[in-house]
């Protein structure tokens, strides 16, 4: 079997292009040496935009990989916790996923449906005809309160309004290129004092840690055993065992529900509204499409209309938030559509240069809905939540959640570019993960919107 091909430079000569400019360092790759290469020698990192070749591993027995053991120190330990779902391996991954699956499935959703279109008109109502605003916290703000009430159900009070702050000012602080380099280098991970880049990272997650240990204790003490909100359930779900989830368990997989669920969605439907306003014909299509659904449709209405799915799938497929999906390391020596790949190799698939091959999407570059209603991609050919054993428990969510977003606010107001602002926007790293430039602007034109309505969530 011939050896991959690929590149042997040295991690420190390539990380810089690879936190910086990703999509130029993949697409290089691609170029000079096909759909799988490798990258570096010790350790070896391969490259996957072969569909055939990611169905054998997608498909393959999860005995066949592992993850790689986080030092207590690394960013993403740090960040998330060691006990995060992102970060489990084995039987303590099967365990968590197991008990995490439920809320996001079946019947919870039809509850969640009204709760996304009522925070979204809170957002919009402040909102001024012909006052620009940014796209990216406006988004932000929506999908924090979305997570926040369907995560702990809480919706006001002083430790809601403390995390959101908390919660904000922390992903605004790893949103930038530079933030990356603490991930990927954790010596940088210096606490020079509170104003220090690390130092107030530190601060900040601390006291968040706090709050969602107070949530924690508070439901612990005060169960709600009829509430629909995710920490109610976490608290009550058992495994094979009779075991419930730790308070420390609980934790890492909250934060990680926090900051995967909210930051994710957010860049997803800014880019969204990019497109819809950049094309105008994807907007007209779109809202003819909305405004047949009649006055007042259930929310979850929504959620079936084929070119808003087409629009949201179109959007996770030309810039995907994640390029890759996470890491897996061969455990055994592992042969896949004619390549081998040893142990200790760290497969990663990368989901942006499948989504732009153009065997399988002609004119990759260019934003256009309707592929997805003329073709039936496979899950090895369109892939934007990774897939396999280590897929994202979260993506019925997060997909219901950007149609309903998008749907209320195309609903309710009409919106436009900055008059002469008309740059085609490309993707900036931000932390681990590839989002729109922050300075994206729309202008509220006219409003059609009724007051918001009240809130719950049992």
């Amino acid at each position: 079997m011939p050896a991959l091909p690929g590149s042997q430079t040295p991690f420190w000569r390539r990380a810089p292009k690879l936190i910086l400019r990703p999509l130029d360092y993949f697409e290089d790759h691609y170029r000079r040496y096909g759909p799988v290469f490798r990258v570096g020698e010790k350790p070896l990192s391969v490259y996957v935009a072969d569909p055939a070749v990611i169905q054998g591993i997608f498909q393959a027995d999860a005995a066949q990989f592992h993850i790689p053991p986080q030092s207590p120190g690394s960013g993403l330990t740090f960040l998330l916790g060691e006990q995060s779902l992102l970060l489990l391996d084995g039987a303590r991954h099967r365990r968590h996923r197991r008990l995490l699956m439920p809320p996001f499935h079946g019947d919870r959703m039809r509850t969640y449906g009204q709760v996304i279109g009522t925070l979204t008109e809170q957002v919009m109502a402040s909102w001024q005809p012909g006052t620009a605003f940014n796209v990216r916290s406006a988004m932000q703000e929506i999908t924090l309160r979305v997570i926040l009430k369907a995560v702990f159900g809480l919706g006001d009070g002083d430790r809601y309004d403390r995390l959101r702050q908390l919660l904000s000012t922390l992903l605004e602080g790893l949103g930038t290129p530079f933030s990356a380099f603490f991930i990927f280098f954790p010596g940088l991970q210096k606490d020079w004092g509170p104003m220090s880049p690390w130092g107030k990272f530190v601060r900040i997650k601390a006291e968040i840690d706090a709050l969602i240990y107070a949530e924690i204790g508070d439901r612990r003490q005060r169960p709600r055993p009829d509430s629909t909100d995710i920490l109610s359930l976490m608290i009550s779900a058992r495994d094979e065992q009779g075991q419930p989830l730790s308070d420390g368990e609980l934790h890492d997989e909250l934060i990680t529900l926090l900051v995967a669920g909210h930051e994710t969605t957010a860049s997803a439907l800014t880019w969204a509204l990019y497109w819809v306003h950049w094309l105008p014909a994807v907007g007209d299509r779109l809202r003819q499409e909305l405004a047949a659904l009649g006055p007042a449709p259930d929310p979850l209405a929504y959620a079936s209309l084929p070119y808003l799915t087409a629009v949201c799938q179109e959007t996770l497929r030309i810039y995907p938030v994640a390029p890759t999906t996470g890491i897996r390391i061969v455990s055994q020596p592992l042969s896949v559509a004619g390549y081998e790949f040893p142990p200790g190799a760290a497969l990663f698939l990368n989901i942006y240069l499948v989504h732009h091959r153009d065997d399988l999407y002609p004119n990759p570059d260019s934003f256009r809905p309707e592929r997805f209603l003329e073709r039936q991609y496979s899950p090895y050919e369109y892939f934007p939540f990774g897939g396999g054993h280590r897929s994202c428990i979260g993506s019925a969510f997060a997909l219901m959640e950007m149609k309903l977003v998008l749907a209320t606010i195309l609903r309710h107001w009409q919106l436009a570019l900055p008059e002469g602002d008309r740059r085609p926007l490309k993707p900036v790293r931000r932390g681990l993960t590839l989002a729109p430039p922050g300075g994206l602007r729309l202008v509220p034109q006219s409003q059609t919107a009724p007051q918001p309505q009240a809130l719950s969530l049992g």
